[in-house]
């Protein structure tokens, strides 16, 4: 039987990391790309970083396809980075080419000094 950090350990070389000091500079750049943060809704509600599009991780899949097109680059975040792995593991599955999970989540954003709403 596997856990979930097993499952995260087997999806990491499967997916991008990116930190999120990676992030803070291709946005301040004004490159374009989706920011999805996959937190639960009380998450959400505690705060997000700006731009960011609220799908939570569990109607990822159901949701997704009709607020993001395939081949739109989309950067995954949660709380510390575990579940944006799986979860960007996910999309490759389903098709979208252009997926990263930021390295650490929200805590190393707003640790990095990022602006959290």
């Amino acid at each position: 039987m596997k856990t979930y950090h097993d499952l995260v350990a087997e999806a990491k070389p499967r997916i991008t990391e990116v930190s999120a000091d990676d992030v803070r500079a291709r946005l301040a750049q004004g490159e374009s790309f989706t920011l999805l943060d996959i937190r639960e809704p009380n998450e959400w509600k505690m705060g997000h970083l700006p731009g960011a599009l609220h799908i939570p991780r569990g109607v990822m899949e159901s949701a997704i396809e009709s607020r993001v097109p395939r081949e739109q680059e989309v950067v995954l975040y949660c709380a510390s980075g575990n579940r944006s792995v799986l979860a960007a593991d996910v999309l490759q599955q389903m098709g979208y080419r252009k997926v990263s999970s930021m390295r650490g989540g929200i805590r190393a954003w707003a640790d990095a000094g990022g602006e959290v709403e």
